[in-house]
């Protein structure tokens, strides 16, 4: 009898906001693109930070930066899933600037998902290099879950 009650006490405490969707941002990986748009010569993840290190030193063989977000949610959304990255930049003699690009995202599930947000081309030029960043994901208006950057 005791067993029941503490299963059925558990189920409660467990399904008890299944309505509600559950989330987080668990990894960001920002990655400079070259002129081709590649952030890698090759799949190996030596060679990409070698790589990115080689972008970093040669700022005129870039022309984006590409953000992958892996990310989670636990439950039905109730609204539209949306991964939203916020950067904040400098371009040489310009005040900082401030950039915010939407993802519409569809989720759920037991599965962590992969989103990728590029910024490049003329509005990367305009922006400038990036200095700090945040992640956000978002149900509707609801914030589920955020990752930022040392500066941010």
């Amino acid at each position: 009898m005791r067993r029941c009650l503490i299963a059925a006490i558990l189920f409660v405490a467990i399904y008890s906001d299944a309505g509600a969707a559950t989330g987080r941002v668990l990894k960001v990986l920002p990655h400079l693109l070259d002129l081709q748009g590649r952030h890698a010569l090759s799949p190996s993840l030596y060679e990409r930070d070698a790589y990115q290190a080689r972008l970093r030193d040669h700022r005129n063989q870039v022309s984006g930066v590409r953000f992958d977000v892996e990310w989670k949610t636990k439950g039905e959304s109730a609204a539209q899933l949306s991964v939203i990255v916020e950067m904040r930049g400098i371009v040489q003699g310009v005040e900082p600037r401030q950039y915010v690009i939407e993802e519409k995202v569809q989720g759920g599930g037991w599965f962590n998902h992969w989103t990728k947000i590029v910024l490049a081309g003329a509005d990367y030029k305009n922006f400038g290099e990036v200095t700090a960043w945040r992640v956000t994901l978002w149900e509707g208006e609801k914030l589920l879950g955020e990752q930022k950057s040392f500066l941010w």
